[in-house]
Parts: C-alpha cells; structure tokens; sequence
C-alpha cells in the first residue's frame, strides 16, 4: 500500500505522487486511505510548507475506480472514497500545486481543481462527466475558478477540455512542455515555500473564503448521497464502466 502514494522532499516542498499507472491513477479504496493518510501527515509536518500533487505515467488520475464502484453497487452500495480524498484536500491548509501531466478525467478532474495552482502538460485534458454518471461532479468548486456560465458548459456536457482551451478558460494556470512539467511545478512550489509558511496559510484561508461557498458544497454532497443511491445512476455507471473495459481490451 506504501507505494501506491510516492513521497519526495526538495526543503520545505513535499512531490506527491499518485501511483497506480496500470489503473490511470484511478483511486480505489486502497489509495484513497493511502492519499488521505498522506495529506494528514504533511499537515502536521512543519517543515513542509507547500505540496506538489502529480500522477504516474499517461494520466494524473481517471478518478474512482470504476471497476471497485461497480461491484460495491452490486454488493451494498455505492461508497465514496474519491470524494473524501477531494474533501480531505479541501481542507489541507497549506499551498499546493497541481502537476497535471496527463488525462483527469472526473474524479481526478476535480482533484485537479481543488489543488489552488494548476500547472499542465501539453498533452493534459480535463473532463467532468458527471452528470452523464447521473452525479453533480464539481458544481460547488469549478464556477471559482472559470466562473459560472462556462462551469455549466463544462458539467452540464462532460466534453474534453485541452490544455490549450484549459489556460484560456482559466482551468490552469500555465501550459508547458510535458517532458518539463514536474520541473514547472516544483519550481513554483519552490518560489511560494520561500515565503512565511503562517502567511501562505493565511493567504490561502482568506481566497479560500472570498471565493468559496460552504452552502454549495454541502448541497452537493446531499445531492451525491441521493443520486449515488438511485437505480439510474446505477445503469448510468454500469453501463460507462462497460464502455471503459471494452476500449481497454480494444487497445491491449
């Protein structure tokens, strides 16, 4: 389970890194514990003052795990792990950057999202289909950062969103080579870990609430815990996991 979240330290930057690349860093249950016992523990660390998250391979993450998710609803439900490593991410008081080096894809689109910078590859791309799942993925975070009309677009389609479209939009901060995308990141993580920890916190709680809305992420997750439940969400993710496993073997 150690390896599944790779930790490297540059002073006070901590790289994380999402390991599951034979899965596209989609996050089971084993790497949800394993990402949210991470985040707890560079919280609590006082020399880390500023975090870069990156996946492994192709993509950052594809999300949840759709072939774990597919069996919990047959046994007794859908549970929610991606959401509470988004969640648990949310609340993470110090900077961090995002280093988007490839696909994510629901989920891992909305963790993308929820990092406070976001530096991608050109070979990045953004997708929120969760209304195609019959779920409401990044309602409450994504008008903050593209504003409103445009985060609709975005949700209400679940089309693909390249890198190039993403830094004009305002999905990311910059667009770079892929082979230099890591050496972006820690570089701007650099640069913040230079300044005050205690006012990086601060600076980051004072945005977090000029830009935030607390009553729209907690309606989002009523909405989830309802549509997770429903027989159509139900079909809706059976029948999109059925479509990711048939392209699979296709490409194998």
């Amino acid at each position: 389970m150690s390896d599944l979240v790779q930790t490297d330290r540059d002073g006070g930057v901590a790289f994380v890194r999402i390991n599951r690349p034979e899965k596209h860093n989609a996050f089971d249950r084993a790497l949800s514990s394993r990402f949210i016992e991470t985040l707890d523990g560079l919280e609590a660390d006082p020399e880390t003052v500023c975090v870069v998250i990156a996946g492994t391979g192709t993509a950052f993450s594809a999300g949840a795990d759709m072939t774990e998710a597919v069996a919990q609803i047959a046994d007794r439900g859908r549970s929610d792990g991606m959401g509470q490593c988004i969640a648990r991410l949310a609340r993470f008081p110090k900077p961090v950057v995002g280093c988007i080096n490839g696909s994510a894809y629901g989920g891992g689109a909305l963790l993308a999202v929820t990092c406070d910078i976001r530096i991608a590859s050109e070979g990045a791309a953004f997708r929120f289909p969760g209304a195609a799942y019959g779920l409401v993925v990044g309602g409450a975070q994504l008008p903050r950062v593209v504003g409103a009309a445009v985060a609709k677009e975005l949700l209400f389609t679940g089309r693909v969103v390249r890198a190039e479209e993403a830094l004009r939009i305002g999905l990311v901060n910059h667009v770079v080579p892929h082979e230099d995308v890591e050496a972006a990141a820690r570089e701007m993580a650099r640069q913040i870990a230079a300044n005050s920890p205690q006012a990086l916190i601060a600076t980051k709680e004072v945005v977090d609430r000029a830009t935030g809305s607390e009553d729209a992420a907690r309606r989002e997750v009523e909405w989830n815990r309802e549509l997770r439940g429903s027989p159509e969400h139900h079909e809706r993710f059976r029948a999109a996991a059925a479509r990711v496993a048939a392209r699979g073997k296709e490409a194998s």
